[in-house]
């Protein structure tokens, strides 16, 4: 399949799943959130190493999907709280966007620039090829970039600094 395609959340999911730490893992959620706002421009081409791709993920289209674990269910409340914390912690006014920049596909892998609050690193993500679909991810170190990971409870609860992002994407047909 070659050509240039456009993709978006119509396409396919973008998934980031957080863990806890801390003494007080127990009284947080392991989170799904969901990139609800997010573009991809995929040049696809035989063969696949001449390919490229290119993300951007909106800050502000970032919704909590799901929240598991835990003393107590997440409310409506606690969704919108970990969303306002996750705009601040991310500093969405300076940095509205993540972005990804492919520089190497192989089979099984894609090696690129990951943007995140303007820090620029290389990255390299799992993805297979399932007849029309791309599915895959990474795990990201969050002080990688910088980011220092939420804590509450004069950090007795933290979150973990590891964040898997996957993804499950259809390519038109």
């Amino acid at each position: 399949m070659e050509g240039k395609f456009e993709l978006g959340p119509r396409d396919g999911r973008l998934l980031v799943r957080t863990g806890r730490s801390g003494l007080g893992r127990r009284a947080g959620h392991d989170l799904t959130i969901e990139a609800t706002r997010w573009s991809a421009a995929v040049e696809a081409r035989d063969p696949l190493e001449d390919s490229s791709v290119e993300v951007t993920v909106e800050v502000e289209g970032l919704e909590v999907r799901e929240g598991t674990g835990g003393v107590k269910p997440l409310t409506d409340q606690d969704r919108a709280e970990i969303v306002k914390n996750l705009r601040k912690v991310l500093d969405v006014r300076r940095y509205p966007e993540i972005g990804f920049v492919s520089t190497a596909i192989a089979g099984d892998a894609v090696e690129g620039d990951l943007t995140i609050m303007g820090r620029v690193k290389p990255v390299r993500l799992a993805a297979a090829l399932d007849g029309d679909r791309v599915r895959g991810g990474l795990t990201v170190d969050q002080t990688r970039w910088g980011i220092k990971p939420y804590s509450a409870f004069f950090g007795a609860l933290r979150l973990a600094d590891e964040v898997e992002i996957e993804f499950d994407v259809r390519l038109p047909g």
